[in-house]
C-alpha cells in the first residue's frame, strides 16, 4: 500500500483555488491536516459569511486527497476559528428548529457512564413512542458512533444542512462520523463551540420530541458555554454512588444552576452488582448515594442502573440493551427512568438551590 505523506497532499491542497484568488496553503487557511493510515482529515478556516462560497473548496480538496494512492477515507471540514475579539457573539440561545425539548445528560466527571446512559435513555424514550434525537457534544471523545453501531457519513443536504445518521429509530450525530475513530481532535474552544453550533442549528432534527445531548464530561468552558447558550429543558445527571463522583456530581448541579438551567433528575449508574453465579448483590461503589444527593437539591430520582458485564458489551458493540435485550431487567431499568423523565420533563421546575459545604 502507498504510503500516504503530509507533503503530498499539502502539495495537492495547493493547486485547489479559493474565492477571491490564492490558494489554502498561500492563504493560510488550512488550519489542521491529521493522517492516520488511509485516513486524511483537512480542517478549511473560513468565515459564517464565506460557509457558502467555501463549500466548493471544501468538496474540491475531498476530491483531491480521495485520489491520492493509498487514501481509503477523506474528510474536508469548514472551520470558523478567529480572534476572540473579531469573533461574532453567538445567538441568545442556540436551538433546533423542529425540536420540542433539548436534554442535557451531564456528569461531573468522566468514568460514570455517562454515554452508555445517554444511549439507553435515548432508546427508552423512543421506545416510549417519543421522537427522539441524541448529539454527541464531546468534540473531543466521541463515543455515540461506536455505542449507536454506527459506521456512515451524515448526508449533504441544499444549504449546507446535514441529514443526522440514523440508526434504531433514533436521529444520530456525532464528530465521530467525521473522523476516524481513533484520531485525535485537536482543537481550540472557538473551533470547538462552532461545530457544536452547526451541529445543532444545520442538521435537519425536526421534528423530534426530545434532543438528547450526550454532554462533555466535567465542568469547564466548554459544557458551561453549552449550558448558557442552548435551549435547554433541563440536564440529568449521571453519577455513581460513592461520595467521591457524587462531589463532581453536585458540582455539576451547581453549574447548571448557575444558568439557571433545571434539574430533571439524578440517575445512579453501577448502583450495585448482582454475582451471576450466586445471585448476591454487592454495593462495589456503596449505593443510594445519588438519591441522597438528589433529596439534598430537591430533583427528581430517576433511578438507579446495576453494573453488569451485558451493558457494558452492549454498549461496546453498538447494540444498546434497551433494543438489543429489551426483555431484560436492566432494559425495564432504563425505560422506568425513561418514564420518571417524561414526568419530569411535563412539571414546571426552578433551578436547585446551591448548597456551600
Amino acid at each position: 500500500m502507498a504510503v500516504i505523506d503530509e507533503k503530498t497532499v499539502r502539495e495537492h491542497l495547493s493547486r485547489i483555488p479559493v474565492p477571491g484568488g490564492g490558494d489554502l496553503e498561500s492563504g493560510g487557511l488550512l488550519a489542521g491536516l491529521t493522517i492516520n493510515g488511509g485516513a486524511v482529515m483537512v480542517m478549511i478556516s473560513t468565515t459564517a459569511d464565506q460557509a457558502a462560497a467555501m463549500e466548493d473548496v471544501r468538496q474540491a480538496c475531498e476530491a483531491a486527497i480521495a485520489a491520492l494512492p493509498g487514501v481509503e477515507k477523506a474528510t474536508a471540514v469548514l472551520t470558523a476559528e478567529m480572534p476572540a475579539e473579531a469573533a461574532p457573539p453567538l445567538p441568545e440561545k442556540l436551538g433546533a428548529e423542529g425540536v420540542a425539548s433539548i436534554i442535557a445528560v451531564a456528569s461531573g466527571k468522566g468514568g460514570v457512564g455517562k454515554s452508555t446512559t445517554a444511549v439507553n435513555l435515548a432508546m427508552a424514550l423512543a421506545r416510549l413512542g417519543k421522537s427522539v434525537g441524541i448529539l454527541d457534544a464531546d468534540i473531543y471523545g466521541p463515543s455515540i458512533p461506536r455505542m449507536m453501531g454506527v459506521d456512515a457519513n451524515p448526508r449533504q443536504l441544499p444549504g449546507n444542512k446535514l441529514e443526522p445518521v440514523e440508526s434504531y429509530g433514533v436521529k444520530c450525530m456525532s464528530m465521530g462520523f467525521l473522523v476516524q475513530e481513533d484520531d485525535p481532535i485537536i482543537w481550540r474552544g472557538a473551533m470547538v463551540m462552532g461545530a457544536l453550533e452547526q451541529m445543532l442549528n444545520d442538521v435537519i432534527w425536526a421534528p423530534l420530541d426530545i434532543l438528547v445531548v450526550d454532554m462533555p464530561p466535567g465542568t469547564g468552558d466548554v459544557q458551561l458555554t453549552l449550558a448558557q447558550k442552548t435551549k435547554l429543558a433541563g440536564a440529568v445527571i449521571v453519577s455513581t454512588p460513592q461520595d467521591i463522583a457524587l462531589l463532581d456530581a453536585r458540582k455539576g448541579i451547581n453549574m447548571f444552576h448557575k444558568v439557571n438551567v433545571p434539574i430533571l433528575g439524578i440517575i445512579e449508574n453501577m448502583s450495585y452488582f448482582l454475582c451471576p453465579g450466586c445471585g448476591e448483590r454487592h454495593d462495589i461503589f456503596s449505593t443510594g448515594g445519588a438519591r441522597l444527593t438528589a433529596e439534598k437539591y430537591a430533583a427528581p430520582f430517576l433511578g438507579g442502573i446495576p453494573l453488569d458485564l451485558d451493558i457494558r458489551e452492549t454498549s461496546d458493540g453498538g447494540r444498546p440493551i434497551v433494543v438489543s435485550k429489551s426483555s431484560s431487567a436492566h432494559a425495564k431499568a432504563y425505560m422506568e427512568i425513561a418514564a420518571n423523565l417524561v414526568e419530569s420533563l411535563s412539571v414546571p421546575r426552578a433551578s436547585p438551590k446551591i448548597t456551600i459545604e
